[in-house]
């Protein structure tokens, strides 16, 4: 098949992990895969040097952004159409905001249609009708949430809504995104279908030798014996930093061997960082900055639990990524953490409740052994399920079925 991925920028991220991966195992699978992206503009870092020598094409829209631009956003689709025009694809296969929008609505402009009259017992497709693209679009997490404005949310479901109207299938990363776009009114039962998003599980998977592991801790100021909670998340709006903060403030009067280790970068570092200082947390609340990709599973296995409170979030990729470096997880009960955190992986809580927080966190500081088991279970429960082939296998059945229609 020729199969077209659209997505609005090559950031660290999830969803920028996730196409990539997919991008290549579809090209490794004989199939004709091009990736149209945007600049990777903003203080995230990102994933271009991942798609050199790879087997697939990579064209950038240099005004696909993510931020709403009336003139780049119609220069972005006119690109984009004309890009579609030249491929002819079988399958368009759209992600995040910006590019689903503009993606589908493009891939929908471009459909041909079949020159000749139908034949009634003809069941073979011919070229022209090959030639006319299916619209796949994959929710890593909806534009709309509790919150936000009532009257933006409203903005945004309309959108979506309108957009559904262009799209053939809907991939989800999780269940709870099917659920929450249905209950919006967005699609059919029958458009969807979840595909856990795809980890390189190699290097999570993989012992780090213990020399290595020290001299992370000593270059991030930690002690060897101390006991690290780890978040790997953008230092951004909603990824629930304040709450983790303020729970540092009551476990650290407890626990004088306990440190908070915040992964990431974002337009929240330099307000963070004062905040901590301010507070007096400076010795227990540390921040390693952007950490490029192959450094993350480094950070988690150099920690004992992996915290993420994200109040918006598909199915964060940290949550199984530190389960399958065998660390427990905390994190608040939102869209899809559910169908990996439990009782017998980590501590499942009430979104934004501190004293639940606190709570879970001083359980697990005090258990070295219920650390150990729980992180075992929870690799155990994620190794298969978040496999790159299992979500390739997914996504290249509903592209099958799709173009065989």
């Amino acid at each position: 098949m020729k199969i077209v991925h659209i997505i609005t920028r090559l950031i660290l991220g999830g969803a920028q992990e996730n196409t990539l991966i997919t991008c290549r195992l579809l090209a490794e699978r004989g199939h004709d895969v091009t990736l149209l992206t945007g600049p990777a503009i903003g203080p995230e870092g990102e994933l271009f040097a991942k798609t050199k020598d790879a087997p697939y094409k990579v064209i950038v829209v240099d005004d696909m952004i993510r931020a709403i631009s009336p003139l780049k956003d119609w220069s972005a689709y006119r690109q984009v159409k004309k890009i579609l025009k030249e491929i002819q694809p079988d399958v368009v296969h759209t992600h995040s905001a910006k590019a689903g929008i503009l993606g589908r609505y493009a891939a929908y402009s471009s459909k041909q249609k079949w020159r000749g009259k139908p034949h009634p017992t003809k069941k073979r497709a011919t070229s022209d009708e090959r030639r006319v693209p299916k619209v796949v679009h994959t929710i890593h997490g909806l534009a709309f949430h509790q919150y936000q404005n009532g009257l933006l949310n409203k903005f945004y479901i309309a959108i979506e809504k309108a957009a559904a109207k262009k799209t053939d299938h809907f991939i989800c990363v999780a269940d709870a995104m099917t659920r929450q776009a249905l209950d919006a009114g967005i699609g059919k039962p029958e458009q969807f279908t979840t595909a856990y998003s795809a980890i390189e599980e190699e290097a999570f998977l993989e012992s780090i030798p213990d020399e290595k592991i020290t001299e992370f801790r000593v270059h991030s100021g930690i002690s060897k014996d101390a006991v690290v909670l780890v978040t790997v998340a953008r230092l951004f709006e909603l990824k629930g930093h304040d709450y983790i903060i303020e729970s540092a403030k009551q476990l650290s009067k407890r626990y004088d061997n306990v440190i908070w280790l915040f992964v990431g970068d974002g337009n929240l570092s330099d307000y963070y960082k004062k905040l901590v200082t301010d507070l007096g947390l400076a010795h227990c609340i540390k921040f390693t900055g952007l950490l490029p990709p192959d450094e993350i599973p480094l950070a988690m296995q150099a920690a004992d639990i992996l915290v993420h409170c994200s109040l918006r979030e598909g199915l964060a990729r940290a949550i199984p990524q530190g389960l399958l470096c065998g660390k427990p997880a905390i994190a608040f009960d939102l869209d899809g953490s559910a169908e990996v955190v439990n009782d017998n992986t980590g501590r499942l809580i009430e979104a934004r409740n501190v004293e639940q927080l606190i709570k879970a966190s001083a359980e697990l500081i005090e258990n070295k052994e219920l650390r150990e088991r729980l992180g075992r279970q929870g690799r155990e429960s994620v190794e298969q399920k978040f496999a790159p082939d299992t979500m390739v296998d997914t996504i290249e059945a509903v592209y099958g079925k799709l173009t065989a229609e």
